[in-house]
């Protein structure tokens, strides 16, 4: 459920801060107050793009804060799936920050991507935008809501279909690219040949490559390691008078002269023949190194020709040798493909069309379980219309097969409709006025609201285009889906307004001499009086008031029912 809202600095809002309750949240005020600045900063809020100018002062921070509290297991398990984990106290907070241009993200002070955001939003928030009905004039949305309604039972035949899509794409495509006539099969084989010769010419060794220049860079560098090495031989040997290895053996002689004069001459003493001993081996080891920097021009020349033959191999086949390797491996395989190339082609093709039946089959359980629950979909919807003042309503899915299976299955479905009786079946794309798209969406929605577990429903005047008996029935229904989801709608009709379980007037203000839109919480006689405004306009009379009054009081009632 969304406890709060906290918006600074985006558009007419300077500070607004909503708490909204379980139930049915309504939103009211006049044309031009700011209510599409609301849904536009919670769009923003859950991860939407930042419309140009949107800040109110450019030189502060625009701020957006969703404050969510989660108590449902499944929910939970889907948000750490995503990598969040709700607080110890149920709660996620989003925050989007607004500066110079560009938005910082956190979800419970984690920064994440604006990807990210809207993923995690989508599991929570269910948001109508203004206009949204119109996806049903768009016939390849109607797949998709019903995938959607149908999520559950159609998971695994959706997976099925499209891992065996994918498998019988890509042997397809390797059959195709596979043709060729004789001649070019020549070529290719020819060609192959070539680079898997100059690769196996050169016998590689894994790893020879490090070892090689490894090599090369002791002989490049050889005279200036010999110089610094033979210094240090002199140092710590025994060829100069001063040399370490002299002088100790002189402190040594001394030591001996007396270690018989006091038993701690004895320790000290042999302690320095310790250090003689491991000076005399680092002598030992110094001096074999040297000799194994002795080589001659013809052993330089030959790591370095040999590197240059693997260099130029990388260069053309790959980043490193195992990637030349691999690459020769791949080539072989090609070349047994290329030789028996009519028995590769047709056991290539046999793969094909085992794919082919495979999907096919795949597609028509698929298909099949649409059906199935395409009824049930269109049951529903058809109940959830007659609810909205639809009387003798026919709403069902026609389903039609696509010529080739496409990446959805072969189903090309869309919702048919007639509104009247005696009238004939059409599809709703093609019939549907501004208000009876606005009730049948609603009608939709209602559907998916039952078969999801997102906690919170915002509609963006859902009411559009609609009147008298139908918006009353609108408001039954809003009222009636508030009693297991979180409902946040803005409406401009009184009969809805009246239906709030909690209700909320927006309206522009001047302040400091400046317009800023601000949000307030009516109680019960401010939203009498709101809506009073609704029904009868700029002047409220006491009629309007008492009109008012009275539908809060049969809200109540129908809402007790």
């Amino acid at each position: 459920m969304l406890l709060n809202v906290h918006i600074k600095n985006i558009a007419l809002i300077e500070d607004a801060n909503i708490n909204f309750t379980d139930g049915l949240n309504i939103l009211t005020g006049e044309t031009g107050a700011g209510k599409s600045i609301i849904m536009g900063a919670l769009k923003i809020g859950m991860g939407g793009k930042l419309p140009k100018d949107m800040l109110r002062d450019p030189e502060k921070e625009g701020f957006c804060q969703l404050l969510f509290f989660i108590d449902d297991e499944s929910l939970v398990k889907q948000l750490q799936e995503l990598g969040v984990t709700p607080s110890e106290d149920g709660e996620i907070i989003i925050t989007r920050r607004i500066v110079n241009g560009r938005t910082m993200n956190t979800i419970n002070d984690q920064t994440v991507t604006a990807a990210k955001l809207k993923d995690v939003s989508a599991l929570l928030v269910d948001m109508h935008a203004q206009h949204e009905q119109q996806i049903l004039l768009k016939k390849a949305e109607h797949l998709n809501i019903l995938d959607k309604f149908a999520k559950k039972p159609l998971a695994s035949l959706k997976q099925k279909y499209e891992d065996c899509y994918k498998t019988f794409e890509d042997l397809r495509k390797e059959l195709e690219e596979g043709q060729m006539d004789e001649g070019e099969r020549k070529r290719k084989l020819e060609y192959i040949r070539f680079e898997a010769g100059e690769i196996e010419g050169a016998r590689l060794v894994p790893g020879e490559d490090e070892e090689l220049e490894k090599q090369y860079r002791k002989m490049v560098n050889a005279k200036d390691i010999v110089e610094a090495v033979s210094e240090v031989y002199s140092i710590t040997g025994y060829n100069r008078n001063a040399s370490a290895g002299n002088e100790i053996g002189r402190a040594l002689a001394s030591l001996k002269a007396i270690k018989g004069l006091d038993e701690e001459i004895e320790s000290i003493f042999s302690e320095l023949t310790n250090i003689d001993s491991l000076l005399n081996d680092f002598n030992v080891s110094v001096s074999d190194y040297m000799q194994s920097m002795e080589f001659d021009e013809s052993e330089f020349h030959e790591v370095e020709d040999r590197l240059n033959t693997i260099n130029n191999l990388k260069g053309k086949y790959g980043r490193t040798l195992d990637d030349v390797l691999a690459y020769l491996e791949q080539l072989k395989q090609n070349e047994a493909k290329l030789v028996q190339y009519e028995e590769y082609a047709e056991e290539l093709q046999q793969k094909v069309k085992t794919a082919k039946k495979e999907l096919d089959q795949a597609a028509e359980v698929l298909s099949a379980e649409r059906k199935i629950q395409a009824k049930e979909l269109c049951k529903r919807v058809s109940e959830a219309l007659e609810d909205l003042s639809f009387n003798q309503i026919r709403f069902d899915m026609h389903f039609d097969r696509l010529t080739h299976p496409g990446t959805s299955g072969i189903d090309d479905c869309y919702f048919v409709v007639s509104t009247n009786v005696g009238e004939k079946e059409r599809p709703l794309y093609e019939v549907a006025s501004g208000g009876e798209l606005s009730r049948i969406m609603l009608a939709i929605k209602s559907c998916m609201a039952s078969e999801d577990n997102i906690d919170t429903l915002i509609f963006d005047e859902i009411d559009v285009g609609i009147s008298g008996r139908a918006a009353s029935s609108v408001a039954a229904k809003l009222a009636v889906i508030s009693k297991a989801h979180q409902v946040i709608s803005i409406t401009h009709l009184p009969q809805i307004a009246a239906m709030a379980d909690s209700h909320y007037r927006i309206e522009k203000v001047v302040k400091d001499g400046k317009t800023i839109t601000q949000i307030s919480k009516l109680d019960r006689e401010e939203s009498v009086l709101e809506i009073a405004r609704l029904l009868g306009g700029a002047e409220i009379t006491n009629a309007a008031v008492e009109n008012a009054r009275d539908m809060k009081e049969l809200a109540d009632k129908a809402k007790i029912h």
